[in-house]
């Protein structure tokens, strides 16, 4: 059974572990009834808390996490979802914008056959849009009584800050989470996100404990073939051919040697190192299948000793990520010419 944190100043309490959707639907698990099996499984060993977005393939998977819940598990969820990602082809049905945030609750609502979201999250930051624009109309939509709690996702720690401050100036519902990316192999949020997390005293809810796969235990040096589909859309992270991913390779080859010594699964380190971090609520897995579901579901109940963390700082040291593409999110700033050359 896990245990249980506080999430944030909410006063709501929020298992350790969270039930990732991502890997439902046609992108991951095209199976609805064992989708449905996997969240029954996932609530019964206590876990109370469920992650998805309108854009993990394209609404199936909030579809088949509200055929999960209908039928009475509703009241005993604290469910989250997502808005930000393209959904169809109109070039508005995307982003952080008023417009298309009231039209897109209304339909995760209904593919997630519930009148109330919990937890409605900023999947990643929009910088064409105001953020008091966005914060507006997730305020309407908390006095409206379809969402509870506002919450963003791989924002960085200036836009996290700016928020709280939009909210104490302009009289906006505060985000009280931020759901970062967050592993051994990806430890860049330690730097900023973290510590202002702590200080606005915002829930944590870290994506990727298992980077992407890269901490199951499947990946080791030697690698010639890509052994994830994601490699196919995603190569700069999941393509083992790609040099920027060697460093992950080398580190993961000491990171199982460190979990043998320790008596534990790769698994099981990857998740527990996560969780031991004081700023973090609760830590998304997203079992593909419930066999990956049974190998983490204990994640929660290690600890692992100041010896064993300080031999993980070694590998990967604090503030960390061995390849940037991990990151989640590249600052526009950065990622275009035209805004950084005159």
């Amino acid at each position: 059974m896990v245990e249980y944190r506080p999430f944030g100043r909410t006063g709501v309490q929020v298992s350790t572990l969270t039930l990732g959707a991502m890997n439902f639907g046609e992108r991951g698990n095209p199976d609805h009834e064992d989708g449905v099996r996997i969240i029954h499984r996932a609530l019964d060993g206590g876990i109370n808390v469920i992650d998805t977005a309108d854009v993990y393939s394209q609404g199936e998977s909030e579809e088949i996490v509200g055929k999960a819940l209908a039928g009475g598990r509703r009241d005993d969820v604290f469910l989250a979802t997502k808005f930000h990602g393209q959904i169809g082809e109109n070039r508005n049905h995307r982003g952080n914008s008023r417009r298309w945030i009231i039209r897109e609750v209304e339909s995760s609502l209904r593919r997630l056959q519930t009148d109330w979201i919990d937890l409605y999250q900023a999947h990643r930051p929009d910088p064409d849009t105001d953020f008091d624009e966005t914060l507006g109309a997730l305020t309407d939509l908390v006095h409206q009584g379809k969402i509870r709690y506002l919450g963003t996702s791989t924002f960085p720690a200036a836009d996290i800050v700016e928020g709280q401050w939009i909210a104490e100036r302009r009289g906006r519902e505060r985000v009280v989470s931020e759901q970062p990316p967050y592993s051994i192999l990806v430890r860049g949020i330690e730097r900023d996100v973290l510590p202002v997390a702590q200080r606005y005293g915002l829930a944590v809810i870290p994506w990727g404990p298992l980077a992407g796969g890269w901490l199951s235990g499947r990946y080791h040096r030697g690698l010639t073939e890509p052994i994830s589909r994601r490699a196919e859309w995603l190569p700069a992270r999941f393509d083992p051919r790609q040099p920027a991913n060697a460093p992950k390779l080398d580190a993961v080859d000491k990171l199982s040697e460190l979990a043998d010594d320790a008596g534990l699964t790769l698994i099981h380190l990857a998740i527990a190192f996560v969780l031991n971090h004081p700023a973090v609520t609760s830590a998304i897995i997203g079992p593909r299948t419930l066999d990956h579901l049974e190998s983490q579901l204990d994640a929660s109940k290690v600890t692992l000793t100041p010896d064993v963390l300080d031999r993980i700082d070694e590998i990967v040291p604090p503030g960390t990520t061995l390849n940037p593409a991990d990151a989640g999110y590249t600052p526009p700033a950065l990622a275009s010419p035209a805004l950084r050359r005159r």
